[in-house]
């Protein structure tokens, strides 16, 4: 193939997830399902937490935000692929995929650092009980929150700028329903192993950081649980982390089963397959896991109810 710059050759071909006529109807309606449900719940959520006056306490600030960045995840994906299979135009163009990715990388490292601030309200909540109103108060909230935007953008311009550089061949082939970075990475025609170290590096920096964060919470939060006497005292204090514990395991087991199989799998479907787990799947779930195990949640919905039910 003829290595050229993108400029001369502005369209990428997305492969989407099959090939197969007769699979696209059914890969549509289960999509547009599916994304449909992430939308509203996620709102539904932000619409909870933002009507009761009761859900107005740090950890649920951050659910409402952190809803916020999954509907901003899903949607710059999902409709593409969604128009993609209805108008059997796969095609996208080099600004149209620097614009996703991009995106992309900013609602995800919101998303972990969103999850890490809640593990900072969960460690703070359980191990510093006394003196949860005075640090969690609602400055340091905005700081944390405004510190995940900033470095969120910083991570996705980084992002940027490393793809930016390469020299892709004529006629790229993308083995995926949108502008995977990692892809990316082995369809360049240019030498890329400067910008791959350096690529993983930051993915590392911005991703391991976060991840040690939530882990050593953890294991102070379980150090302190188990230092309680009373096993009604040891309930309590777990079911406060069941649902964001619920939540973490799902965001990094789909985000590290994503990157692990586009180390191994590089053309294949079956990495678009694993990445539909983390992309829709995880945002969809998020919801139903803090309204199905949260008692807060459930009663601030029934409350919600009654009112729209009564109008």
């Amino acid at each position: 193939m003829e290595a050229q710059n993108i400029t001369q050759a502005p369209k990428f071909l997305l492969l989407g997830l099959s090939d197969d006529p007769d699979l696209q109807r059914p890969l549509f309606g289960m999509f547009l399902f599916m994304y449909t449900v992430t939308v509203w719940g996620n709102l539904l959520i932000i619409l909870i937490v933002s009507s009761n006056r009761q859900l107005h306490t740090p950890m649920y600030f951050f659910l409402s935000n952190l809803s916020l960045a999954d509907i901003g995840f899903t949607s710059t994906t999902i409709p593409k692929m969604l128009h993609d299979i209805y108008t059997n135009q796969k095609t996208i163009s080099y600004v149209e995929c620097l614009i996703q990715l991009t995106l992309l990388n900013f609602f995800g490292c919101m998303d972990n650092l969103l999850i890490t601030a809640m593990a900072y309200d969960r460690f703070v909540a359980i191990c510093h009980p006394l003196h949860y109103s005075v640090i969690m108060n609602p400055r340091l909230c905005g700081l944390l929150l405004l510190a995940s935007f900033c470095i969120s953008f910083l991570y996705c311009q980084l992002h940027y700028f490393i793809v930016s550089q390469f020299v892709f061949c004529r006629d790229v082939e993308i083995s995926s329903f949108f502008c995977d970075p990692p892809l990316l990475l082995n369809l360049a025609c240019s030498d890329t192993s400067s910008y791959s170290i350096l690529a993983y590096c930051i993915g590392a920096i911005f991703g391991g950081v976060p991840a040690l964060w939530i882990l050593f919470s953890y294991t102070q939060i379980v150090s302190s649980v188990l230092r309680v006497s009373s096993s009604v005292g040891k309930y309590k204090a777990f079911s406060t982390c069941g649902s964001h514990l619920s939540v973490v395991c799902l965001f990094y087991g789909t985000g590290f089963g994503v990157y692990f199989s586009s180390l191994v799998i590089s053309s294949d479907k079956s990495g678009a397959v694993a990445s539909v787990m983390y992309i829709l799947v995880t945002p969809m779930l998020n919801p139903f896991i803090y309204s199905l195990r949260n008692k807060d949640i459930k009663r601030a919905l029934k409350k919600l109810l009654s009112r729209i039910t009564y109008m």
